[in-house]
């Protein structure tokens, strides 16, 4: 498996740590999450290595700790994962988890132990269960506030009813897409940053499970990023799959990118 491109720190000096983890259990309509990982490292080929903007090098902040090679029992995998995701930051670098199915997630924030759960996402994820599943994709947010104290959803644009039910409660905060440019981050502590793809309009990122019209722009979704990196104590991107042409993928891996030079200049 080839790194992410120019991910070239030493694990020991990083600053950041990527961690694949192509889990594709629990995926309802359109598979292919478990190609996330090296389909984002392969269309971040291109990216340059230096950031204008911050003045920063990728080179120098972020190791690639490989891939955790998913199995078929979710719960034990997530539970491993969670501990390869605390090590990281016990060890002082931030944990940079690439999906991957949503549920993932859930590792990252139990390793991370933020005080706010933010996510770009299309959906709201606040079913207790999801076809008899606690542990599906369609159950993060939910599973993410057993340990945040409050969540906030940005980009969303369906859920079902009892969802937005459960939404409507004070420890949820949910910004519509046509809110999102003028968003600013008010919450107090650290952050937990979560990317799901499909927070994007399919137009720009086809490649992912259940892609839904009337979604953000990539400015849009990089201006959150860059917002939040400087509190955040971990990120992950996910919910990539295999059906475009690399569109998915490539604002993945940049965001990525835009995470790690915001959060180093902060």
């Amino acid at each position: 498996m080839a790194a992410f491109p120019g991910a070239d720190a030493g694990l020991q000096e990083a600053a950041y740590a990527i961690v694949g983890a192509p889990l594709d259990v629990s995926t309802t309509f359109r598979p292919g999450a478990r190609f996330g990982p090296e389909r984002i490292r392969r269309f971040a080929r291109a990216f340059d290595d230096y950031d204008r903007r911050t003045g920063r090098r990728f080179g120098d902040l972020v190791a690639d700790d490989g891939d955790l090679e998913a199995w078929d029992d979710a719960a034990e995998y997530l539970q491993f994962l969670e501990g390869e995701l605390a090590d990281h930051r016990a060890d002082g670098r931030v944990p940079l988890l690439l999906g991957g199915e949503h549920s993932v997630t859930v590792a990252g924030v139990r390793a991370t132990e933020p005080d706010v759960y933010i996510c770009l996402d299309a959906h709201l994820d606040l079913y207790d269960a999801y076809a008899g599943n606690e542990r599906s994709h369609a159950t993060v947010t939910r599973r993410a506030l057993e340990t945040a104290e409050e969540a906030v959803l940005l980009g969303v644009r369906t859920g079902s009813e009892a969802e937005w039910d459960r939404a409507a409660e004070a420890d949820v905060t949910v910004v519509e897409p046509e809110d999102v440019a003028s968003w600013k981050p008010t919450f107090d502590g650290d952050a937990y940053l979560s990317v799901d793809i499909d927070a994007a309009d399919p137009g720009f990122a086809p490649g992912t499970g259940t892609p839904a019209p009337f979604g953000l722009c990539p400015r849009e979704m990089r201006a959150v990023v860059r917002a939040v990196a400087p509190r955040a104590v971990g990120f992950d991107v996910v919910e990539v799959n295999d059906r475009d042409d690399g569109q998915a993928a490539a604002l993945a891996g940049k965001l990525l990118q835009e995470f790690v030079f915001a959060g180093a200049d902060g």
